[in-house]
């Protein structure tokens, strides 16, 4: 099948042999400009995505799907309310609770933390505490036994490492005649975790859920029940379902609302990020009205030629038409290879430019997540490229419909 003239002298007029080189070096911006923006688009939304998909991951590490606690923040027959919840179909697992906020001090350094009693057995089928370990062992915590988990973080800045001692300051105090004067126990380093996630890792720390009840004087109760759900992010229709199924005596939480503002940051400044580099694309874009412009003024006399010898004002059209579409097709092919070629290699190419210019782009204690994650989604990519080809293509409607109009006549006066 033969190809249509109008392609033929649509693409060979992107590039100038003999007469103008300067339309080329336009059309060559122009598509650079494109490849550019439409790359830097690709690799921004995947480090988002990758953001994102961490966060999320992390603090579900150490975060329960769902919670269930009583109306004073306690819960007494907690046994027979996880049995109640995992007859949903969409609860795994469940595991009581004790948290309360305390003082820890060693090496006379004091850090506050939040301390949380669990089950070992039971908190490993619930969240990835078990796989943090960076030293010692869940099992490790014995009821009585009065050992504590520190985040990684917590015990560095407190001196200690696995076999060391710190003493604990309980908010909850005893009452003298000399005034509340606060609780200490003594507790046992027996392990180190590192979640990869700050506020973790300097500000949590666990304990045997007995201990955790002696020290909190809560006999039998505990704070509340965790439960692990099939799909986490169905954590909401399940927190709906079990509030109405337990009554209003119980408050049903789950990791959305707990976390709602991260996720809610992240998914605003994703789509903030999205139209502030379309605007380079549609910068790029746009030069191709410049480059058309130039080419019609350049090939006036061979638009009136080709007037003369039968063609439609819809050829003359669609022969800039298609010079447009073409810078726009290359400037997008070329960024999508750059784009999704970066995109993939974005936790390489980091590291590699922190070592080369000795910096630190991600700081543990300034960022929750120290390194640049990322999490190509092809739908993102689509989106990308049938944006960018539309904006290429509008820009070449009006010198195109400019071109059609051209008066033969008046174009060959001065041939």
């Amino acid at each position: 099948m033969a190809t249509p003239y109008e392609l033929m002298v649509g693409v060979r007029y992107t590039h100038a042999k003999r007469s103008n080189h300067f339309i080329s070096f336009i059309s060559l911006v122009s598509a650079a400009g494109i490849a550019l923006g439409v790359a830097a688009l690709i690799v921004v939304l995947s480090v988002m995505n990758g953001f994102q998909d961490e966060l999320r991951n992390r603090i579900l590490g150490l975060t329960a799907h769902v919670e269930i606690t009583g109306a004073d923040n306690t819960l007494g027959y907690w046994r027979s309310v996880a049995q109640r919840a995992q007859a949903n179909a969409q609860v795994l697992a469940a595991a009581p609770y004790v948290e309360t906020e305390a003082m820890l001090a060693a090496n006379g350094n004091v850090r506050g933390a939040l301390i949380r009693g669990v089950l070992p057995a039971d908190e490993q089928r619930i969240g990835d505490l078990g796989k943090d370990m960076k030293a010692g062992s869940l099992d490790a915590l014995k009821p009585g036994g009065f050992g504590i988990i520190l985040g990684s973080q917590l015990a560095r800045e407190l001196g200690v490492t696995v076999g060391d001692k710190v003493t604990l300051i309980s908010a909850q105090g005893n009452i003298t005649p000399l005034g509340i004067m606060p609780r200490l126990k003594q507790f046992d380093v027996i392990g180190i975790f590192d979640a990869g996630m700050y506020t973790y890792d300097a500000g949590l720390a666990f304990i045997d859920l007995h201990d955790a009840q002696l020290l909190t004087r809560l006999g039998d109760r505990v704070s509340g029940v965790r439960l692990k759900l099939r799909d986490p992010f169905r954590a909401p229709f399940v927190d709906q379902q079990l509030s109405q199924s337990l009554g209003d005596n119980y408050f049903v939480t789950d990791w959305t609302k707990q976390n709602t503002n991260f996720f809610r940051a992240v998914a605003i400044e994703k789509r903030m990020m999205f139209l502030i580099l379309l605007l380079i694309v549609a910068v790029a874009a746009f030069n191709i009205v410049s480059t058309l412009v130039m080419a019609v003024t350049d090939k006036q006399a061979d638009i009136a030629i080709l007037r003369t010898l039968g063609a439609q004002p819809g050829s003359i059209m669609a022969i800039f038409i298609l010079q447009g579409a073409f810078i726009g097709v290359v400037g997008a092919l070329l960024g999508v290879a750059g784009g999704v070629a970066l995109a993939l290699n974005v936790e390489t190419v980091v590291p590699f430019l922190e070592h080369l210019f000795g910096i630190n782009l991600f700081p543990a204690d300034v960022y929750y997540i120290s390194k640049l994650p990322s999490k190509l989604e092809w739908s993102d990519v689509v989106t990308i490229t049938g944006v960018s080809l539309s904006l290429s293509l509008a820009a070449t409607l009006y010198p195109s419909w400019r071109a059609s109009r051209l008066n033969p006549a008046e174009s060959l006066r001065y041939e």
